[in-house]
Parts: C-alpha cells; structure tokens; sequence
C-alpha cells in the first residue's frame, strides 16, 4: 500500500534537485529562454526520443557519448539546433565545455533545445546566459516557463509517495509542448526528476512502457518534431523504492502533462478522449484511436462543436483496422448516436450530443464489436488560432 500526494516544486520538488530559468536573449520581450536542473549529486538518466529521422543536435550529441549519468541539464527555447549537421554537435560541446568551466561541479551536462529548425545555434548568448545562473536556485516554475516556445502556460506536476512503512519519496517534472505533436515517440520535451532509488535498469524500461499510453497517445496535428525528448533522472537521495508505487507515479505524471500538452494545443479549445474497444486487438485499437486524433476532418468538427458522427466511422474505416458498420457503436459523452447498423441520429439526441461537445473536455467512444482490444488516445480541435499560430512562428 502507498499514497500518492500532489505537492508544488515540479522538477524541484525531490531531493537535491535545483532548477530555474533566465532570459538570455533568445527570445524578444526579456521573456525567459534558458532553464538548467542540477542535481547535488550525480544521477543515472535515461531518455527516449523522436522517432523522426532527422533528429536534431542535442539527440545525436546524447548518443554519440551514450551519456548514462551527468549532474546538470541545460535546456534552450526558439532554437531546435536541428538540421545543423556537425556544426550544431560542435557547438553543444562548446556550450558545454563553458558550463563546465563556469561551475566546476557539473559532471557529464546534457543539453536539450526547442524551437525553430535550420537556424544555427546561439551559442553565445546562450554562455553568456548561463553565467547567470545560481545552481542552488530551486524555481521549477521558472524552468518549466523557460522551455516554453507556443505553450499558453508553464506544465509541471510533482507527487510525493508515501508507503505504507511511512518512507517516502518524490518524483516531479516539466514539460513544454503544443505544436508538432503526434503520436510516434515522446513529440514534445519531457524532464522527469526523482529521489528514489530507482535500479538504473529499470528506468529505460519504464519510460518506454508509459510513453505508449501517454506521449504516445496524443496528437494535436500530426507531425513529429526533430527534437522531441523525454528523460528521467534519478540521484536516489531518498535511498527508498518500491517498483509498483514507483510505476504508478511516473504514469500518472505522465499521463498528467499528456493531456496538459493536448489541452494546450495551438488554438485548441476542447481536449477529447477517444476511446476504442472492442477491436481485433489492442494493436488495431491504437491504430484507429489515433487515426481519430490525427484526423483533420474529426478535428474540425469538434471545433466547431458538430457531432459529425460519420466522420468518425470514416476515419475508423479508413485507418485499415478491422470493422464492419453492423458491429459498430459510437456515442459522444453517454449520448450513443450509431449503434450496430442503426441510426439513433434524430433531432433531439443531436442536441445532446452537441451539447457534450461544447464541453471543455469529453469522450468520444467507438466500440468496433470485433473482439477485445482496447485503446484511448487523447487528441483536440483544430481552428483558425492554430493556421495564425503557425503561419506567424518564425517572426
């Protein structure tokens, strides 16, 4: 037995954790681009990222050194430093080779960025920035606004776990994300610290489990980033664990900044769950739950409040899962409007399912009536803020 606990300081929140972030001049208005999180003590950290081919910069410098453990994350806004070939791996090694003569207790720093692709990174303003920095600072709210590039608001969540013997431990993050989000690897940034004394060979695996039906589960418009990056650090500065308590907190935060991300999507006004059972398998369930979240038809409809329920059954036709209209059921909130074959679609149960879709957030559930799998992937509306949004990102 365990309780889980909500508490403030996000990526701050565990043990020996530092964090904060500063204007460094990468973005106009003094607005805050540069954020770091130090450990006291060096930690093991694991990470997964992009399934995009073009990986940028601070993905390919992690590998080349197959970094395992480090002390310091250094974390920069409105620039991606993707698409820079060498030139943008040679410039991370000389960002970080100043962080580690500016503070000489930083052990192995990893570097993650966000922002436009193809730009040559800023590396001088970005030294100059953090020779700023005071390592003891703890303001993850500082960090996680720093991260920030179209986000509406800062996304940062900590639990603090308490077992049943009254030990304890904490786990918090910070996440910035709602263009470019699709459901194929982590698409947004993702730092998750923790005090438990978590086995270094577990932590891999377990990000890899719950990004499926986390990160891996949203979409706000179906494209994947050359940066996307989640990773776990853990300095086990509590000295406790217990996997199952463990497991269930890292889903939950997880899960928690997933639909922080979709609720933020550019321009988004509704977060959706679409829920798919009965299906062949769990495979094909996931297959057809994102086709919805991916389709810009669905998408539209549910910005303009529409329950256009043929437009699920055509998506889920299209996606190439087994199905059959004789099977099918599909029901908006608990208004059911399609249900094997029949056409529950009249005037008044049109009015009900329209009022669930002037709902902030609700579900959208198909079963396909085929077997038994099961998936929810989690997506949002499509409008005219996210056309301005993305025609304007680069000015």
């Amino acid at each position: 037995m365990y309780t889980l606990l909500s508490i403030e300081g996000g990526v701050c929140a565990p043990k020996g954790f530092f964090a904060d972030g500063i204007s460094a001049g990468l973005k106009p208005d003094n607005q805050k681009d540069l954020a770091f999180i130090h450990s006291e003590t060096l930690c093991d950290i694991r990470a997964i990222f992009t399934t995009n081919r073009f990986q940028a910069a601070p993905i390919l410098h992690f590998r080349k050194h197959a970094i395992e453990t480090t002390n310091f994350v250094l974390i920069n806004a409105k620039n991606a430093n993707a698409m820079t070939g060498e030139r943008g791996i040679e410039d991370i090694e000389t960002v970080l080779e100043h962080a580690r003569a500016t503070f000489k207790k930083i052990q192995n720093p990893v570097m993650s960025s966000t922002g436009v692709i193809g730009v040559p990174l800023p590396k001088g303003k970005i030294m100059k920035g953090l020779e700023r920095f005071d390592l003891a600072k703890r303001d993850g709210n500082a960090a996680a606004k720093a991260i920030m590039t179209t986000d509406s608001y800062e996304k940062h969540v900590a639990f603090e776990v308490i077992l049943e013997n009254g030990e304890s431990f904490r786990i918090g993050a910070m996440a910035k994300g709602a263009g470019m989000i699709n459901p194929a690897m982590a698409t947004m940034l993702c730092f998750i610290t923790t005090d438990a004394a978590i086995p270094a060979d577990e932590m891999g695996p377990m990000l890899k489990a719950y990004a499926e039906t986390t990160f891996n589960a949203i979409s706000v418009d179906g494209d994947t980033s050359t940066n996307d990056t989640v990773m776990l650090l853990s300095n086990r500065l509590s000295g406790v664990y217990d996997k199952e308590a463990f497991a269930h907190a890292i889903e939950r935060v997880m899960h928690e900044l997933a639909l922080k991300i979709v609720s933020d999507g550019e321009g988004a006004t509704k977060c959706v769950a679409f829920e798919i059972t009965g299906a062949a398998n769990r495979e094909e369930a996931a297959i057809a739950a994102k086709a919805l979240t991916n389709s810009l038809l669905v998408k539209t409809a549910l910005y303009g409040e529409d329950p256009n329920w043929g437009r699920i059954a055509s998506t889920i036709g299209a996606s190439g899962v087994a199905c059959d209209p004789a099977t099918l059921t599909i029901t908006f909130g608990n208004v059911t409007v399609y249900e094997r074959g029949e056409i529950l679609f009249d005037e008044e149960r049109e009015a009900k399912a329209a009022k669930v879709m002037q709902k902030d957030a609700f579900a959208i559930h198909c079963d396909l009536g085929i077997g038994k799998g099961s998936f929810t992937a989690y997506g949002c509306d499509l409008g005219h803020e996210y056309v301005k949004i993305n025609a304007d990102y680069r000015t």
